[in-house]
């Protein structure tokens, strides 16, 4: 079931419902949220007010940091990818290879985050060559550095591969640094969506909190 679709009797409500007393006077509410309710997947602030405007109000504060994932088989991961990406406000996320991709983990936040399609990895190097933006990528290779040493710069495109083969070789090689994140048990990796949230926080600790690296 969708956020947008209607819960069932014996399920818990979510969102509030229709608007109490004289409505708000401002044009970023939306008449028939106040009519009908809220149900979206939306923090307190957004409530009743229209998608443009809650588009507008992130676009105001978003954060510098970019997320990109190699999408060549339909990686189940993206979804959950942009939903993070969503909730710690990226500037984007940028999906490289075929344009289509499974947005059931996205839970609908795809509709406030700015997504950005490249065919290629060339075309997400010139992207970021033309933005002056340095590509990171996130995986385990030989010549990886430890996450939790690097400093993350703040204007930067975070680079995920697919679940599985990680980052393809042509990503690899276009990165100005690959990173890794520490790993202390049994399995040699974990899934694109467990390492683009802990990168993605590691900026925000880095650059929001000002927690030095090292």
């Amino acid at each position: 079931m969708t956020e947008d679709s209607a819960p069932q009797s014996n399920a818990p409500q979510v969102g509030v419902g229709p608007w109490t007393g004289p409505w708000p006077v401002s044009e970023h509410f939306d008449p028939e949220l106040l009519a009908d309710g809220d149900r979206r997947n939306v923090v307190d602030k957004y409530r009743y007010w229209k998608l443009d405007a809650i588009i507008a109000d992130l676009d105001a504060s978003r954060h510098e940091f970019h997320v990109g994932v190699e999408n060549w088989q339909h990686d189940l991961n993206i979804g959950s990818v942009v939903r993070t990406a969503n909730a710690f406000n990226a500037a984007a996320v940028h999906i490289v290879g075929r344009r289509r991709w499974n947005r059931r983990g996205a839970m609908v936040t795809d509709r406030y985050q700015h997504i950005i399609h490249h065919p290629s990895i060339d075309d997400l190097l010139q992207w970021c060559t033309d933005n002056s933006v340095p590509l990171i990528g996130i995986d385990n290779f030989p010549d990886s550095v430890p996450l939790e040493t690097y400093d993350l710069p703040r204007n930067s495109l975070l680079l995920f591969g697919q679940e599985g083969p990680g980052l393809s070789e042509e990503a690899h090689e276009a990165s100005t640094a690959v990173l890794s994140i520490a790993q202390y048990g049994s399995t040699r990796s974990m899934n694109a969506a467990a390492a683009a949230a802990i990168t993605m926080h590691s900026w925000i600790r880095r650059h929001i909190y000002d927690q030095p690296v090292g």
